[in-house]
């Protein structure tokens, strides 16, 4: 009879866990919605950057733990708190305002909002931030903006607007952010290689 209590005891910790942490999350997300977004976006954002280096490694079968770039995931942690968390949750709740859900075509305007305002400029800021964090002159930053910029503002808007129709439209207004940080860890793996 013993192992079947233990069991029992085992499977409750396993399945109470998840509702916890999900539990703490939300009351962090209610108590400190920036700073949760914020820690939230670069933690994501760190994971991002270095699941790519793995996965590159695993590519070239290279060893994982040779050579890898910590200071990668701390530049996209850097980016992710001060930067993706805090704009996110602000425009999100701007677009929320400025277009009210009983707006007409209210989904559609706020998607454009989000494709041809807040993306473009979001892009640029992402290029010019790592350019700074990754301590390269003005001449480095117009090169890769030359080269980069518009295959990732095409890249974003093809991969990026159907996403966001669903973030925008159906997600709640509180896990927006987080849906995005989400997604947004195959799309550090994109903007990770054309930096290379």
């Amino acid at each position: 009879m013993a192992p079947t209590v233990s069991k029992l005891r085992a499977e409750f910790r396993f399945t109470t866990f998840p509702q916890r942490a999900l539990a703490q999350y939300l009351r962090l997300l209610r108590l400190y919605p920036v700073l949760t977004k914020a820690a939230t976006s670069g933690f994501l954002s760190a994971l991002g950057n270095f699941l790519v280096q793995m996965i590159e490694k695993n590519r070239k079968k290279e060893n994982f733990s040779q050579n890898l770039d910590a200071s990668g995931p701390l530049r996209y942690a850097i980016y992710g708190f001060f930067f993706t968390g805090p704009l996110s949750h602000f425009f999100y709740l701007f677009m929320e305002h400025w277009i009210p859900s009983e707006v007409p075509l209210a989904g559609v305007k706020r998607l454009l909002l989000d494709r041809l305002v807040f993306a473009p400029a979001f892009l640029f800021l992402f290029f010019f931030i790592m350019n700074f964090l990754e301590r390269k002159d003005m001449a480095a930053f117009s090169t890769k903006m030359s080269r980069g910029f518009w295959p990732a503002l095409q890249m974003n808007w093809k991969m990026w607007t159907p996403l966001q129709f669903i973030n925008i439209n159906y997600v709640p207004l509180q896990f927006r952010v987080l849906f995005a940080n989400l997604v947004a860890l195959f799309w550090y793996a994109y903007l990770a290689s054309l930096g290379k």
